[in-house]
């Protein structure tokens, strides 16, 4: 039986810190990354907005697009996503517009409408909770800042102004689904963290498109986790590692201590346990080959355009290797 093909394929980068590493490194491996996927044929690179999160790195998304998009030469580099209520639409135009100007047709941004934080960097942010309320009319505002439109009396984005940079909808639950449907706008779930309601979710997308001149057709990308290795029983045993990393990071915070390896392992198959466990319901693991039949699969089951790849290996040197053995062959 041959194999359904491959969606188009892009990464979700968080730019995440190590244990005992520096936020340069993280930069490093980032643009290691780029370069690599870059080469091995990817769509493009997403980068998402997060704050006051020490093992997370992408917090000035635009700022590390361009420092990727000047050491890279064709790869898509976009935010997945910009968590609009903490910025000003046109704020975020002048800078999605300054690297557009600069790296013509590279240049992707998604739009979140959570702060990607907690309430105490909100307030940080000088924002407040009824931002996230505007989050449709800011998208529209963004998007008059990026059109060719030029009102006499409005302001205006300079740069970004005509430069049109491609806009996407984030979300995981159907209300980002039936804005992104209502204003004929591409749609990404984030399945690679909250599966619970994604087919649901495209599924209403895709009923209740209305076609755009930009978009004539909808358009879906859905996250999902790839652990991809030489062989299925060597991605199995990366899989166990990064699940077991997951638990232990996730039940650690708070804690007066970070738990153990022994102590989170005894905590795998508890209510809480199973539950951040089932964030990773949407992976695909195994060797080259596996790899590439579950994620078609996956694509058919999400009814996705593109797959976003979180490639979620333990280390480095184990990422590096699943990002370039999922397109090998």
């Amino acid at each position: 039986m041959t194999a359904s093909p491959l969606p188009k394929l892009s990464i979700l980068d968080l730019a995440t810190v190590e244990a005992g590493g520096t936020i340069r490194e993280a930069f490093d491996h980032s643009l290691e990354v780029a370069r690599l996927a870059e080469r091995g044929g990817y769509e493009r690179i997403w980068y998402a907005e997060h704050h006051n999160m020490p093992t997370i790195a992408s917090s000035a998304t635009a700022v590390l697009i361009a420092h990727i998009a000047a050491n890279t030469e064709s790869i898509g580099l976009g935010a997945g996503g910009v968590m609009l209520p903490n910025h000003s639409p046109l704020v975020i135009a002048e800078q999605f517009g300054t690297l557009a100007e600069l790296h013509p047709g590279r240049i992707h941004l998604g739009l979140g409408r959570a702060p990607g934080t907690d309430g105490a960097t909100f307030r940080a942010l000088r924002r407040t909770h009824e931002a996230a309320e505007r989050f449709p009319s800011d998208v529209m505002e963004l998007q008059r800042y990026l059109s060719d439109e030029l009102p006499r009396t409005a302001v205006n984005a300079y740069p970004g102004h005509g430069t049109r940079v491609p806009l996407t909808i984030l979300g995981s639950s159907l209300f980002g689904a039936s804005l992104a449907a209502q204003l004929g706008l591409p749609y990404s779930f984030a399945s690679h963290f909250a599966p619970q309601q994604l087919t649901a979710a495209v599924s209403h997308y895709r009923a209740h498109y209305v076609p755009s001149e930009a978009h004539p057709q909808p358009y879906v990308s859905a996250g999902v986790n790839v652990v991809a290795a030489e062989t299925d029983e060597a991605a199995e045993a990366l899989f166990a590692r990064a699940e077991l990393a997951r638990v232990r990071a996730f039940l650690s915070r708070g804690r007066e201590r970070e738990l153990t390896e022994a102590e989170a392992a005894q905590l795998m198959d508890s209510p809480a346990g199973l539950e951040i466990r089932g964030m990773l319901r949407y992976t695909a693991i195994g060797g080259p080959e596996r790899v590439r039949a579950e994620l078609a699969a996956f694509a058919k089951h999400a009814d996705a355009d593109e797959l976003v790849t979180v490639h979620a290996a333990p280390t480095r040197a184990e990422q590096l290797e699943s990002v370039r053995l999922t397109v090998a062959g």
